[in-house]
């Protein structure tokens, strides 16, 4: 007497694959989102209808609505400085690069003399200046 023996074949799914990948996947978003710096500065900007922007910003200076002056070399983190500093400081760090624009960042509340001394100060050194606001209807 022949007896067969009988393979049982289990349908599975293992789950250690899956939650590698979700680990994985959370472990890139955490990092990717500490490694963006978002903007500290409570800016209102005013609005455009415009729509261009600039890759290679050498200088971010922003003017809350308080009038105080930040200024952020690439995408470091923006730090106070004296109005009357501002013109030393442009130019430390154009004179690292001098290919690239500066932007400005000034809230739609301030007063328009504290806009027009940063377009003096780009003016008077031929530097290439973007004013930034935000989209229309935004």
């Amino acid at each position: 007497m022949a007896l067969k023996k009988r393979l049982k074949v289990e349908a599975g799914f293992s789950m250690s694959s899956m939650t590698d990948i979700i680990f994985l996947l959370l472990l890139f978003f955490i990092m990717a989102s500490t490694m963006s710096s978002p903007n500290d500065i409570k800016i209102d900007l005013p609005q455009s209808k415009a729509s261009s922007s600039t890759r290679s910003v050498v200088a971010k200076v922003s003017i809350d609505k308080n009038g105080k002056f930040f200024i952020a070399k690439g995408t470091a983190k923006p730090q106070q400085i004296a109005p009357e500093m501002l013109e030393s400081y442009i130019m430390d760090i154009v004179a690292q690069d001098s290919t690239t624009y500066i932007a400005l960042h000034a809230d739609q509340q301030i007063a328009y003399k504290e806009v027009v001394r940063v377009l003096d100060i780009a003016n008077q050194h031929k530097l290439k200046l973007v004013v930034a606001t935000k989209a229309f209807g935004k």
